[in-house]
């Protein structure tokens, strides 16, 4: 016995239903795959952003932390420069105040002839030449002439030799504001020997500059080396 044609709608309708619903289903699953993945990737790139935003702020605190420790050197080496400059100029304050006093002691005759007198002396022994010129103030010339005599004197004595020519420059001098003391020339200028007050006032004061800034300063904690 066949089918009825309402038999066959029938099927037919089921079959139609059948397929409805695997595509519904089929749909779902792929929306849900679908979405599966674009959360996947959405958590990817916010993960992502996230590690970038991270790292440039990291980069950018690393900057100000440079910059705040190159902002601090500065400010310390300006500080250290300051300091070093303060005790600086002190410490040539005192070296004028010390030529000024010796320009002083230049005053009084008799002291000032005596040192004068060494500084000539010196001045030969440490040339030993035969033919020396001795440069000194406008206003010591008259007391170097009296002092050079005895000068050769000791210094024929001390070296057992006769043969000294000692010039006084009456065309050049020492500057008026010089504490005093001379300059001694050899071999047509070639040769020289400071013997200012000023020259041995400098040579002196190198000598003893570490104990000054020590005495005034305290002990330097960076000096490695100490005499």
């Amino acid at each position: 016995m066949g089918l009825s044609e309402a038999d066959v709608t029938k099927q037919i309708q089921q079959m139609i239903s059948f397929i409805q619903q695997e595509a519904a289903e089929k749909v779902e699953e792929i929306e849900a795959k679908a979405e599966e993945e674009f959360n996947i990737e959405k958590s990817r790139l916010v993960s992502q952003q996230r590690i970038k935003i991270i790292e440039y702020y990291d980069k950018k605190e690393k900057q100000i932390e440079l910059q705040r420790k190159i902002q601090h050197s500065n400010l310390a080496n300006a500080s250290r420069l300051s300091v070093l400059k303060a005790r600086d100029d002190y410490v040539q304050t005192l070296k004028e105040e010390a030529r000024k006093q010796l320009s002083i002691l230049a005053q009084e005759r008799s002291k000032y002839t005596t040192i004068l007198a060494n500084l000539i002396a010196q001045g030969l022994f440490l040339l030993m030449e035969k033919d020396v010129t001795i440069r000194c103030r406008r206003n010591d010339v008259d007391l170097v002439k009296q002092l050079v005599p005895d000068t050769i004197n000791r210094y024929k004595q001390e070296l057992k030799q006769k043969e000294i020519q000692v010039n006084i420059d009456e065309k050049n001098f020492l500057p008026d504001d010089s504490a005093g003391g001379i300059e001694l020339y050899a071999m047509g200028g070639k040769i020289k020997v400071s013997n200012t007050i000023e020259a041995r006032l400098a040579m002196i004061f190198n000598q003893i500059l570490p104990e000054i800034r020590e005495k005034l300063f305290g002990v330097n904690q960076n000096r490695k080396y100490h005499d």
